[in-house]
This record gives structure tokens, sequence and C-alpha cells, in this order.
């Protein structure tokens, strides 16, 4: 007598897409999201109803205007006039802006300071970037001049760190990363896009 083949009972599948939601929702919930891609940037808080307009006074020796018109032409304003600028230049003369090396009276004032780590340093804390843009201004090209502008800080910490503790700045711990960047301290200002220039 021929045996009679039991047949597999079908899954049940009904609570599947239950199951994958409720997945879907735990991964959701528990993943960390990176948010630190791009640069670093917050647009400025808007005037309270009762805020005056303050000006500060900033010597012009310590600033480095940087303007992008809305043809994507760079130009530093230097002496009451604008110089045009090629883009791979700008990282060499924002550092040298930041770095004041030889002291000079036409870039920012230097002064000794007493960093922890480091001890006595001249700087340049008093100094400023500045860039403004036109209403036009490519965003392309201003991501450019950003990246030259945020490098140019990060040489000059990476050949410091070197100089001083033999590693790059990436690898230090954050005490010493803390000294570095009281010598170099990033301070890179927008203003408010404005028509003054290209077509």
């Amino acid at each position: 007598m021929a045996k009679k083949k039991k047949k597999m009972p079908g899954l049940n599948t009904s609570s599947t897409a239950d199951i994958s939601f409720m997945l879907l929702i735990f991964f959701l919930v528990t993943t960390s999201m990176d948010t630190d891609m791009g640069l670093a940037r917050r647009l400025p808080q808007p005037p309270e109803d009762e805020q005056e307009d303050v000006e500060i006074d900033v010597k012009e020796r310590n600033v480095f205007n940087v303007r992008i018109n809305a043809d994507g032409y760079l130009a530093l304003y230097r002496h009451g006039n604008y110089d045009f600028i090629a883009l791979e230049d700008l990282r060499a003369q924002a550092k040298e802006f930041i770095d004041n090396p030889h002291n000079l009276g036409s870039l920012p004032e230097k002064h000794v300071k007493d960093i922890e780590l480091l001890g006595p340093m001249a700087v340049t804390e008093n100094h400023v970037i500045s860039v403004q843009t036109d209403r036009g201004t490519p965003y392309n090209i201003y991501f450019q001049v950003q990246n030259e502008l945020v490098a140019a800080y990060n040489e000059l910490r990476d050949e410091l760190s070197m100089a001083r503790f033999h590693k790059p700045y990436a690898a230090l711990d954050e005490e010493h990363k803390v000294a570095i960047r009281a010598v170099y301290p990033q301070k890179i200002s927008e203003a408010e896009p404005k028509k003054y220039g290209g077509n």
C-alpha cells in the first residue's frame, strides 16, 4: 500500500508586512545621521525690533575683502581699489594675509599671545576675511572660494602642527587642536549679497 506524501504546510506571510514596517521604523529611529557634511556656515540672525545698528570699527589692514561678481570673477579690495585675482591664487593670498609672516604694515596687526602648549606666539587674531557676493554669483564659484579660504586655514594649521608637534593637525588630540586654533582662528564673514558688478 503506497504511502501518501504529506504536503508541507504553506508559510503564513500575513504578518510579514507588519514585521518589515516595524523594522523600518526601528532603523529610522535608532540610526544617527551624519550632520557634519558641507561647509559650516550660518545665516545671520534677523535683527530684533529694538536692536540698533552698531558699527564695529575694524581697521582696513585687518580685513581681507573678497568680492565675487555675477560673472564669477574674483576681486580683492585693497587700498580703495578692486584688483582681480584668479581662483587658483586665492589660497596663497589668504595664507599670507592670515599669517602676515613678515609683519607688514599692510597686513593684519600682530601681537604676542601666551598660548597653552605653545607659549608666546605672534598672532593676527583681529583679522577678518569678508566674502561679498553679487546677487547673481554662480554657486559653484562661491563654494570654490569658500573651499580655498578654509584650505588656507587648514594648511597654516597643518604647518604649525608639524613644526611644533611633529604630526598633522587632524592627528592631534582636542587640547592640542585648541592651541593651534588659538594661533589661526578661522574668521570668515559673509556679507549680504549686493549688485556691485558684472552683468
